[in-house]
């Protein structure tokens, strides 16, 4: 049994330390953490999944940015606790945020990522969508939360003003 709440102010380096567990060192100079920089990610949307005991099983974070000029939400990172990857917690953690975002009133998602993974959640390969270098852009994805939502928003991905 996995319980999912709102990642609090305690569970900052609890979180960043599963992180560095999961991703490979240097994760911070990627293009997506420039846009993270100095900027709070959204409280509502970052999740921490914690078993009976109180244990950090898994997290996510959601951040604010602009695409284009219009307003975005940037997943990521999601991250797994070793021991406990293959039970479906990512998928768990990635569908119930995408849910609060919907009912937040947000209307587009991207991330760096995966595509035959986050394939299953709905996203796709965002043509025009540019992110800081260096980014593959096969990687860049995007998830509509209402229909539309990404019709013609295109551009440069930046830091929200």
């Amino acid at each position: 049994m996995v319980e999912l709440a709102q990642e609090h102010d305690d569970d900052w380096w609890e979180v960043e330390a599963l992180y560095d567990l999961c991703f490979a060192p240097g994760r911070e100079a990627l293009s997506s953490y420039r846009l993270r920089d100095g900027v709070p990610p959204v409280p509502e949307l970052s999740l921490v999944a914690r078993d009976a005991d109180g244990v950090l099983a898994g997290a996510i974070r959601f951040w604010p940015v602009l695409v284009g000029g219009r307003r975005a939400l940037l997943l990521g990172p999601v991250a797994v606790h070793p021991t406990r990857q293959g039970e479906g917690l990512g998928g768990l953690l990635i569908r119930d945020s995408l849910e609060r975002a919907q009912a937040l009133g947000w209307d587009r998602v991207m991330l760096v990522g995966d595509a035959p993974y986050y394939a299953r959640f709905g996203f796709v390969r965002l043509d025009g969508v540019e992110m800081p270098p260096p980014t593959n852009p096969d990687r860049v994805l995007g998830r509509a939360l209402c229909d539309g939502a990404w019709k013609g928003v295109t551009g440069r991905v930046t830091r929200p003003t």
